[in-house]
């Protein structure tokens, strides 16, 4: 008896975290980027030619980071840089920074309400 209901158990959680998972949408990169989660929030992180962009989803659906800002810092190897993230139309933008394969990059970000977000990749 006791078998049975540790096995109704173990498969109840096993649903239950499935559906939990399902429910925060997918983890993944729908503009070539990384990928990471933080606040209930997707953040994919891009490189570009002059720095890189950074996405936000909400349960599957983009979000404009209308009013937030923060600041990003590029560890490759030793080596460390940092820009400012700034509102640029549906994404937020750090412009000055390379992210190279490896490389580990941290976004503290500020949402309008003062809420303060973390978020940390490592570039593929």
């Amino acid at each position: 008896m006791k078998t049975k209901l540790l096995a109704a158990v173990v498969l109840g959680l096993s649903v239950l975290s499935f559906n939990i998972a399902m429910a925060h949408g997918d983890n993944k990169p729908k503009h070539g980027g990384v990928v990471a989660t933080a606040s209930d929030l997707h953040f994919e992180l891009v490189g570009t030619p002059t720095g890189a962009l950074i996405y936000i989803d909400d349960h599957g659906k983009p979000m404009a980071p209308t009013g937030m800002s923060g600041k990003l810092t590029v560890l490759n190897g030793a080596e460390k840089s940092e820009a400012t993230l700034a509102v640029a139309g549906d994404r937020l933008e750090a412009k000055g920074v390379k992210l190279a394969p490896g490389a580990k990059v941290v976004a503290a970000l500020t949402t309008p309400a003062k809420k303060a977000i973390t978020v940390r990749f490592t570039v593929k």
